[in-house]
């Protein structure tokens, strides 16, 4: 089987080199081609357009920004869909609403190919040990085609409906994640006047019942933040969690299901934005929080 990524971000690159590690034949595209040398260097073939990609592939996977990156990568002319694809796969692993793989389905079907969507919860080191999660929607008969593919990238792969439904189980991994960081920043607002290096209070928070996975994983990384005021390195911008957490209210709004706590932290992550943390890392919020907004006075 050959495969194409469209999209080499931190986590493209991670599954991409996965796959060549698998032994997958590689072909990948992306606006920036410098981002991609990493994994020409390790085997894998370049196609100058998304035509080019999806022409010369069997299953072309996606991993684009947003709902915006995802129309013009399919749909310009010189897109994923332009050329001949009747028969091929494409699986976008991209974190939207459920909305947007429901219309895709329908786009890639007129030109007689296949759509699944197969968002994943995992960061950069899962990827590249395939250990991620995987959530699919879309048609039975579709997902066991690829079923091999998907496992080599994750280590559990749940189909959870048509269409949409993946995209929703993504949404509802990531909310508990996306409200924590608002919790532990008002959390080291209460220890802040005991004067505790960051590093202590991180440490002490990861062991206890109040620590989730990501504060252990990611404790070092936060507490360095917390000491230096700023961040060295951008994981995951804070501008990506507002477009997820968007997403998170607009879906329940549409299901008519009510959201304070998730209304309530993207509320909060705005103020952040108008605050110039847009494109930082998200462990810059509760240095924000603790300096701009964790005090009444």
């Amino acid at each position: 089987m050959k495969v194409g990524i469209a999209g080499i971000g931190k986590m493209g690159a991670a599954i991409g080199s996965r796959l060549l590690g698998q032994g997958y034949a590689l072909t990948v595209w992306n606006r920036s081609p410098l981002k991609a040398q990493g994994l020409l260097d390790a085997g894998a073939q370049w196609a100058p357009t998304p035509q080019a990609l999806s022409e010369s592939v069997d299953v072309v996977l996606t991993l684009l920004t947003d709902e915006a990156a995802i129309d013009a990568v399919y749909g310009t002319p010189d897109g994923l869909l332009a050329g001949a694809v009747h028969g091929k796969t494409f699986i976008d692993m991209s974190t939207v609403s459920p909305a947007k793989p429901q219309d895709m389905a329908q786009r890639v079907a007129a030109v007689g190919a296949t759509f699944l969507e197969c968002p994943v919860g995992g960061s950069v080191g899962p990827a590249k040990e395939g250990k991620l999660l995987g959530f699919v929607g879309g048609q039975a008969a579709d997902v066991e085609r690829v079923l091999p593919l998907l496992q080599n990238m994750c280590k559990r792969v749940e189909h959870v409906g048509t269409h949409g439904a993946g995209a929703t189980m993504k949404l509802a991994v990531n909310l508990p994640l996306m409200v924590y960081w608002q919790t532990l920043s008002e959390a080291l607002s209460l220890v802040e006047p005991l004067g505790l290096d960051p590093h202590r209070v991180i440490d002490i928070l990861s062991d206890s019942s109040g620590g989730p996975n990501m504060l252990k994983v990611r404790g070092a990384m936060l507490a360095q933040t917390l000491t230096n005021k700023t961040s060295a390195q951008v994981t995951v911008n804070v501008a990506t969690m507002r477009k997820d957490l968007r997403a998170m209210v607009a879906q329940g709004q549409s299901t008519q299901r009510d959201m304070p706590l998730t209304t309530l932290a993207l509320e909060t992550f705005n103020q952040a934005a108008q605050n110039g943390l847009d494109d930082k890392d998200c462990s810059e919020l509760p240095v924000w929080w603790l300096a701009r907004a964790g005090k009444t006075s």
